[in-house]
């Protein structure tokens, strides 16, 4: 059977979860294969996030009279010209406004999207994996009570991924902090000492959804994506064809039911 191309419509209508769920799984299948336009899609994703937050507060405010198009036009009949520049002018300024906004969140989507949380990740990482006496605050043996103290303070709730199919075992994780609030971080090793971090936390879109896209910060790499308003990220000082399916892993386990 053959599957029907990828156009630009799919991938925005993927981001703004417009897609039917037998195309939506086709456009995610294709982003896995795609990196390059999986961090296009996750770009989209992140302006989409910027702009509804952004635009909030005054989404639902009426529009002034003397924008209203239906006024603007009645004044028509009188002053055509005038009018005619008044409608120009607001047409204009909605192109301005949106292209500056979208502007604005691009600039912003380092710090405030999932460049955000990778980093997060990375910094964690590089303050805990190091440490030989107390990486983790509550201890694989005590999983139970880490989920609930996790999902409690994310008012979320939690899973902790199981990677023992990919080789590594939970040390355990602990609660820290990040600009945007607190995350989740559950560490992980092998039997070479190799760890792994990851970290999670609310987006501040609580519906947003992006294909995994690669993130590196200094020698720490790994995959950042977001699911049903979580973001998730899983680093390490691994290849990234290493850490890619023990991503898929976490993906697979952490997808909202």
């Amino acid at each position: 059977m053959n599957q029907r191309p990828m156009t630009e419509d799919d991938l925005h209508a993927y981001v703004d979860q417009a897609l039917e769920p037998e195309r939506r799984a086709e456009v995610a299948s294709y982003l896995d294969d795609h990196p390059d336009v999986a961090g296009r899609v996750a770009a989209y994703a992140a302006q989409r996030q910027q702009l509804r937050g952004a635009l909030a507060s005054i989404a639902d405010e009426p529009l002034p009279a003397e924008l209203n198009l239906s006024h603007i036009i009645e004044n028509s009949k009188r002053r055509p010209l005038r009018a005619w520049r008044a409608i120009a002018a607001v047409v204009l300024l909605g192109i301005g406004a949106v292209g500056g906004w979208s502007m604005r969140s691009v600039l912003q989507e380092r710090s405030n999207g999932l460049s955000s949380l990778a980093h997060e990740a990375a910094y964690s990482y590089n303050v805990y994996a190091p440490d030989r006496v107390r990486p983790v605050e509550i201890r694989a043996s005590d999983s139970a009570e880490l989920t609930r103290w996790v999902s409690n303070r994310l008012k979320q709730p939690v899973k902790v991924p199981d990677l023992s199919v990919s080789g590594y075992r939970l040390m355990g994780g602990r609660l820290v902090a990040t600009p945007h609030g607190p995350a989740g971080m559950f560490m992980y090793d092998d039997d070479h000492g190799d760890r792994l971090v990851v970290l999670t936390r609310p987006m501040n879109d609580r519906n947003l959804a992006t294909p995994m896209m690669p993130q590196s910060t200094g020698d720490v790499a790994g995959f950042v994506w977001a699911d049903g308003g979580m973001g998730y990220t899983l680093v390490g000082q691994l290849p990234g064809e290493t850490l890619k399916p023990i991503a898929n892993e976490i993906r697979k386990q952490s997808r909202p039911i």
